[in-house]
């Protein structure tokens, strides 16, 4: 039994309108959700055998939701929005820290002597900094120091093992690192085939939340084409136990409209042996680590 989770930054569910969502415009298939459905009702199915239902990212806090909070949640179970008063910005601060130290999905599920791990590379000067320091980073990097965890390396990169949080290697290129550029296809390969290694892999992309707050209309739907191909290899590649998950910290690119984060329920996607069952029962972001914990157990 094994699942992945393809943590996507800013992608909400928003209205099944071209002119508004880029969701609706970029000319795939994988990432156009339908519309949205009632709360009450079941899962609806998405292609490739896939299934959706949306998740309340707000959580009773009012105002915009936000990735240091949103992440925390998602990541840890506990309900950071409400536990802090506020939906925060940026990276974790003192408090959402310490709950991602104790709850980290990641942490939860080493401790049950699963094999698990955070795909995503990091670049060589992240490796200089103590432990004290590389805790101010982002909620995946404190998720992943919760459990004591190795990182990746660009070496692994290199070597096929890992991703770079933007998977084509154009960034690092672009920074004088000498590696391959890699099409989203042979990324998604990359992803595949790290889940015949581990019980759980979580795998962060956030240029989509970026392209959402450019307000580009044809830069979204580049990074939902990108997406798509990535989405169909991994697919293609997944070992036959392994369920799928994407999900998302809060809405942004879905509405064209604003710049900023939006209240939109975020979609929890499945694909693999028991996708439709698995996401079923939840309705909420706090819901997720707890429910593949206990799949894990």
């Amino acid at each position: 039994m094994r699942t992945i989770l393809l943590f996507i930054d800013g992608f909400g569910w928003g209205e099944p309108d071209p002119a508004l969502n880029p969701q609706h415009a970029y000319g795939g298939e994988l990432l156009r959700l339908p519309a949205l459905p009632a709360a009450a009702a079941g899962p609806v199915p998405l292609p490739r055998g896939g299934w959706a239902r949306p998740l309340d990212a707000v959580l009773g806090i009012g105002g915009l939701p936000q990735s240091a909070t949103g992440q925390t949640t998602l990541l840890s179970g506990v309900n950071a929005q409400a536990a802090l008063g506020k939906h925060l910005t940026g990276f974790p601060n003192d408090a959402l820290r310490a709950i991602l130290l104790e709850h980290s999905v990641l942490r939860q599920l080493t401790r049950l002597g699963r094999r698990a791990c955070f795909l995503n590379a990091f670049r060589p000067r992240f490796f200089d900094f103590p432990r004290e320091r590389q805790l101010q980073f982002s909620a995946t990097t404190v998720a992943n120091l919760a459990a004591d965890l190795p990182f990746f390396t660009l070496d692994d990169v290199a070597a096929g093992r890992s991703l770079y949080q933007e998977f084509t290697n154009a960034e690092l290129r672009g920074m004088g690192f000498a590696l391959d550029p890699l099409t989203p296809a042979e990324a998604g390969r990359v992803l595949g085939r790290a889940a015949a290694d581990y019980d759980f892999v979580l795998y962060e992309y956030f240029q989509t939340d970026k392209a959402g707050h450019s307000g580009e209309a044809e830069r979204a739907c580049a990074e939902l084409a990108k997406l798509d191909a990535f989405l169909g290899a991994v697919l293609d590649t997944l070992p036959p136990d392994a369920l799928l998950l994407l999900t998302s910290d809060h809405g942004n690119l879905e509405d064209r409209r604003t710049r900023r984060h939006t209240t939109n329920p975020v979609p929890l996607m499945a694909w693999g042996p028991g996708a439709v069952g698995f996401i079923a029962p939840w309705t909420r972001l706090d819901q997720v680590t707890p429910a593949i914990v206990d799949r894990h157990r």
